[in-house]
């Protein structure tokens, strides 16, 4: 029937065809506690009439084919409907029937809608989304185990309406440069109100008791979880908030799909990492990441530890990694609360990847150096002491005042400064040129203060160290000027044998800026 409909339409390019959806950037609350309540007063009043759609649609499966987006597209944009129908209310229809005019209501829903123009098709749009706020009432209060027609049209519904190819692409240096990104204007989605309540439904439908895993697994596939990873590049704030919940909503409920998810999201990382650095949704999937990772059962297996070295740790490259480093973070220190012994192999590889150039870059790992060795053990400690301060030291030298300032800061911490005082005997030593130069000579006072006080720190708990360390500086520091004063007159004889030479013969020597200046012209 649909087919026959189709072919009496004239046919329009392909350009002219539009999905539902696209890209803004406001945020929005997707925890499940905020949705509580009535549905029909967050979305919209429920309405009673809706828009007659496909009654009898073939069996797609597991493929969520995209042939039905294509043909419904060509039907809504062509502006050619099927006769309005007035479908019952839920409440209007006996239980046993409750479930067909479900799988009804969810046909109407698969028609895709042209947002690009606000006066094209108001009332069928209209129609369309009081249809999906009464489902979302219906899935949230049902009392009975859904059918498998009930799931199988409804995860069709859902793959039509937010499988899309975004209409506007990626910015091509967001992930470069990421303080432009506070500046963006955010591009509002006139679409959203219908995508909001199609992720509403599936979400309320996945967190439902009445929802049998067992069967709804059969069409919530791997081909359904890829496509959804893939929705969490959308520039859509708000949109990748509702995916965060959804896919941790699938995660818990279909244990049989976890480790292909955890694999799938790593795939999405070595793709940011290694050739990309570009994609909108690394924020979103660690913190999905980091409440995973909460849950992991100790000692921990292989495969976790492998995802730390692997993935977790080289995320902290791409320049972009203040646009997710928080969570990222989170996820680094739950690795060490879980298991003590990977301090040393995190602490290896965020020195590894410490950055040279990047003052505000630098800041940022020294923050989460901070909460890392917040959960060491000084057995750990030890194990990577000595390049670590050797870090911290430089962080120290620093003519960066906020580099320098935050690395002081770690002696804040009681537990560092345990740690260190522990280990003083070993790092003094290497952190003391630092303190004592920043005494005498940094620019920034905050900085001198600071480091004041640190130097105070160990000369009141061992002044015979404190003496000794600043013995050895200061002759290293004479031995330091002596070599200095040596090596200029090794290039002053040089210079003085080199004008010799020139002079004998008529060949072009270099010969010292002083000399040249000193020489009369003319």
């Amino acid at each position: 029937m649909i087919k026959q409909i189709l072919n009496r339409l004239p046919r329009k390019p392909k350009s002219a065809e539009h999905r539902e959806g696209g890209a803004s950037n406001t945020s929005s609350n997707a925890s499940t506690s905020s949705r509580s309540g009535s549905t029909s007063s967050k979305f919209a009043n429920s309405g009673t009439t809706s828009l007659s759609g496909p009654n009898s649609t073939p069996n797609y499966g597991v493929n969520h084919g995209s042939k039905l987006n294509q043909d419904v597209n060509a039907k809504v944009n062509g502006n050619s409907f099927a006769s309005l129908e007035a479908l019952p209310s839920f409440k209007d229809v006996p239980n046993s029937e409750k479930q067909n005019l479900c799988i009804k209501k969810l046909n109407l829903c698969c028609y895709v809608f042209d947002f690009t123009d606000p006066t094209k098709n108001l009332k069928e749009k209209d129609i369309k989304r009081q249809t999906l706020v009464e489902l979302v009432d219906y899935i949230a209060s049902a009392n009975g185990k859904f059918s498998e027609s009930v799931i199988q049209e409804l995860v069709k519904m859902v793959s039509i309406n937010l499988f899309r190819t975004f209409s506007s692409p990626p910015h091509e240096n967001k992930a470069l440069e990421a303080f432009d990104l506070e500046e963006d204007e955010p591009s509002m989605d006139p679409a959203w109100p219908h995508l909001q309540v199609v992720y509403e439904l599936f979400l309320r439908f996945v967190a439902s008791p009445e929802t049998d895993a067992k069967l709804a697994k059969r069409y919530v596939d791997h081909s359904f979880v890829l496509k959804l990873l893939g929705l969490f590049d959308s520039d859509d704030h708000r949109e990748r908030d509702y995916l965060k919940t959804v896919l941790h909503r699938i995660y818990g409920k279909f244990m049989v799909h976890r480790p292909f998810i955890r694999k799938a999201i790593n795939h999405i990382f070595y793709h940011f990492i290694f050739e990309t650095e570009k994609h909108n949704g690394i924020a979103e999937l660690l913190e999905i990441l980091g409440s995973i990772i909460n849950g992991f059962a100790l000692p921990l297996k292989e495969e976790h530890k492998l995802f730390l070295v692997r993935v977790l740790i080289p995320l902290h490259k791409p320049k972009c990694v203040s646009l997710y480093h928080q969570q990222l973070s989170y996820c680094i220190t739950q690795f060490v609360e879980k298991d003590c012994k990977l301090a040393d192999t995190i602490i290896r590889g965020l020195l590894k990847y410490w950055p040279i150039t990047n003052s505000s870059k630098e800041v940022m790992f020294l923050g989460e150096l901070e909460e890392v060795l917040e959960a060491t053990q000084p057995g750990e400690f030890q194990r990577c002491m000595v390049p670590l301060f050797r870090q911290v030291g430089r962080c120290l030298s620093s003519s960066h005042f906020q580099v320098a300032e935050r690395a002081l800061f770690l002696w804040n911490n009681d537990h560092i400064s345990n740690l260190i005082k522990q280990n003083r005997h070993v790092l003094l030593p290497i952190i003391f040129p630092s303190l004592e130069r920043n005494a005498r000579n940094h620019w920034n006072q905050a900085v001198q203060s600071l480091t004041l006080n640190v130097r105070k720190i160990f000369s009141d708990i061992d002044p015979e160290l404190f003496e000794e360390c600043l013995l050895k500086f200061q002759e290293d520091e004479a031995q330091e000027k002596e070599m200095s004063l040596k090596r200029e007159l090794t290039w002053k004889r040089l210079e003085e044998i080199a004008a010799k030479k020139a002079s004998a013969s008529n060949e072009a020597v270099l010969v010292s800026p002083r000399k040249a200046m000193g020489k009369p012209s003319g």
